[in-house]
């Protein structure tokens, strides 16, 4: 039982990261009808802009800061200077276009940084374990980031339901020429709805830095769960979003961590731990696939506006 609530918070934790990154991705497509593949290259930004600054500096609250500034930066600059020329073309080149600046941004952090990992630490503040209940310890880190993936949802919510700026996203979703007959200056929401997704992808890099390897490629390694992020929660919706990443997290950490002992119960060691290994890495897939057999829009699409 210990077991299961610690690999139960894991998969929270693991679908909090997602969620941060996943409501970026959705939010900039709900929006503006943006393809962004390079948006993992964002979270990749975010978590070497902090790993490098905090390595440096011996302070994670500036690497937090660098973070952040650069991802959201680089993330409106991405939009000025080239997702601005493709609202009107086909998702297609979208897609070339973003493909393309995932390689930039590969080549670009390879030249600055190198293509060693980095590792970072937590802070000093966070480190060490707390005791939630006889026989479980469990890292401060891991339940901080677990707080502030659902902090961070709150906030969200509140801002797209319940502010000037998310009321303009919620119209600019459907009513876009209504919008800028008002006089709202709708390319500047655009940006502004950008450097929010580029944001969140950046502060899920900051917090992930003390708990993977940061080095290139890494936003390509988490960008395809992302999607099946998504896909699950519907497309253009932050509460589908935050159901689908609590989700695959869960159902990703729960399998690795289960299957091979259930396995064993009815199958040789040998075969078991080859099935499990097999069964670990689909499961999300088969997870997408159900739900989609059930609900091909996703469990809580947005339905003409972003929710």
């Amino acid at each position: 039982m210990i077991l299961f609530f610690e690999q139960t918070l894991n998969g929270l934790q693991l679908g909090v990261m997602l969620f941060l990154l996943a409501a970026g991705l959705t939010l900039v497509f709900g929006i503006m009808g943006i393809i962004n593949l390079a948006h993992g290259s964002l979270y990749m930004i975010g978590a070497m802009a902090s790993a490098v600054i905090a390595m440096r500096t011996g302070s994670f609250g500036l690497g937090l800061l660098a973070g952040l500034g650069a991802a959201g930066l680089g993330g409106m600059a991405i939009e000025l200077g080239v997702l601005r020329q493709l609202y009107a073309r086909p998702h297609l080149d979208q897609v070339g276009a973003t493909f393309g600046l995932i390689l930039l941004v590969d080549g670009l952090a390879t030249m600055i940084v190198g293509r060693q990992p980095l590792f970072v630490a937590a802070p000093q503040a966070l480190s060490g374990a707390v005791t939630l209940w006889p026989g479980l310890d469990y890292p401060v880190y891991r339940l901080v980031v677990i707080g502030v993936g659902l902090l961070v949802a709150v906030l969200l919510y509140l801002i797209v339901h319940q502010t000037r700026l998310g009321m303009l996203i919620r119209a600019g979703a459907t009513h876009r020429e209504t919008v800028r007959a008002l006089g709202v200056d709708i390319r500047l929401v655009y940006t502004l709805v950008f450097g929010l997704g580029a944001l969140l992808a950046g502060l899920a890099g900051v917090i992930a830095g003390p708990l993977v390897a940061v080095q290139v490629g890494m936003g390509e390694q988490i960008l395809i769960g992302t999607f099946v992020v998504v896909v699950i929660g519907g497309t253009g919706s932050i509460r589908g979003a935050f159901l689908g990443a609590m989700l695959v997290g869960l159902v990703d950490t729960l399998t690795r961590a289960f299957a091979p002992g259930l396995l064993k119960q009815v199958l040789p060691a040998s075969e078991a731990d080859a099935l499990a290994g097999g069964l670990s890495s689909i499961a999300v897939y088969l997870l997408m696939a159900m739900v989609l057999l059930v609900r091909p829009e996703g469990l809580l699409p947005a339905q003409g506006q972003t929710q």
